[in-house]
């Protein structure tokens, strides 16, 4: 019996065949929608006094600087080719050189959070808006929407992971094809049941799904948390910030063990055999590029931690410093200074 999972024939990148419309672009703007609701059902439930259109507007300002930032990351800082450094009119231009439209492809995670971020601060300070308060709110929405996203990566076959032997390994049409000429290559399509053709010189391999682990992880899991168990708890201002960007890079790091290298992603041997291909280089002493970046967010994020609980604590002790006493300690106080 086969232990892979063939890449589903009915799902094809375009939502209607012949049409420039991709499921890629839905699913960006299913996530939009999932984070807005949620955000507005906060703001009814805090029964916060805003001006009308305020919510509408943050997102329309949060949405352009992460597709700004998400973009100019992917294509100026990941893309290997350069490119868009000698063509930098394109960077935004939805049509490929022969005119045929292609959407807009290829956006970096770092990058969205970074222009998104900016985008948020630049609103709020203009109309006065608690940033932590709003932060954390849209922090507490974005995941589930972020989960999307990785479902539209899955459907367009991209990001895919290594190589496994797993009975839920995937093989992506799209994927690297490896030579039969490698024994671990041979070895592992026997492994799994995959039918080899004597005539070819190449074998698609299943690999780890691995957007549908960041979906799960990065994006229902560290919601689910923060929705249902810390939103009964009470926390301070700024932590639903600083524990996503924590658990982002945690998820984040572990599952980058088992997704592909791509691009500029190299990898980083500390320790092993340095023949073994990244295709399936599983070891915990080798990292991708990217390892670096959820390693960085973990730190950051603690630091965040730190210093929005130290902000809450002076503030508390501010203001139980400010505070009247009580009426014995005022009657002891009387007594005192009639003496």
């Amino acid at each position: 019996m086969p232990a892979y999972i063939p890449f589903p024939e009915w799902i094809q990148p375009q939502i209607i065949p012949g049409l420039p419309f991709q499921w890629y672009g839905m699913m960006y703007l299913v996530a939009f929608a999932t984070t807005y609701l949620l955000v507005r059902y906060q703001v009814k439930q805090k029964q916060l006094q805003v001006e009308d259109g305020v919510v509408t507007d943050l997102f329309f300002w949060t949405i352009l600087g992460l597709l700004i930032g998400g973009r100019l990351v992917a294509v100026l800082v990941f893309d290997e080719s350069r490119y868009y450094w000698r063509h930098p009119l394109r960077i935004f231009w939805p049509f490929d050189e022969s005119g045929r439209f292609t959407g807009i492809q290829g956006m970096n995670f770092y990058g969205g959070v970074l222009g998104a971020t900016l985008a948020v601060l630049i609103f709020a300070r203009r109309k006065k808006l608690d940033i932590l308060e709003w932060g954390d709110m849209l922090t507490a929405a974005i995941p589930l929407g972020y989960t999307f996203g990785r479902l539209g990566n899955f459907i367009n076959g991209e990001l895919y992971g290594r190589v496994t032997t797993a009975p839920w390994g995937v093989i992506f049409p799209h994927a690297k094809r490896l030579p039969l000429a490698e024994t671990w290559v041979r070895e592992t399509a026997v492994a799994v049941g995959l039918p080899i053709d004597a005539s070819a010189d190449l074998i698609n391999l299943p690999r780890h799904p691995t957007q549908l682990y960041e979906g799960l992880t990065e994006g229902i899991i560290a919601w689910a948390i923060m929705w249902f168990y810390f939103r009964r708890r009470k926390t301070f201002p700024g932590f639903y910030i600083g524990f996503y960007i924590v658990s982002y890079g945690v998820f984040r790091f572990i599952i980058d063990y088992f997704r592909m290298p791509l691009g500029s992603d190299y990898l980083i041997r500390l320790a092993g055999d340095p023949t073994i291909p990244p295709d399936r280089l599983l070891t915990p002493w080798n990292f991708i590029a990217s390892q670096a970046w959820s390693a960085a967010m973990i730190v950051a994020g603690v630091i965040i931690l730190y210093v929005f609980y130290r902000r809450h604590r002076s503030r508390q002790a501010g203001d139980d410093a400010g505070a009247t006493p009580p009426a014995s300690s005022r009657r002891k106080i009387r007594k005192k200074l009639s003496r």
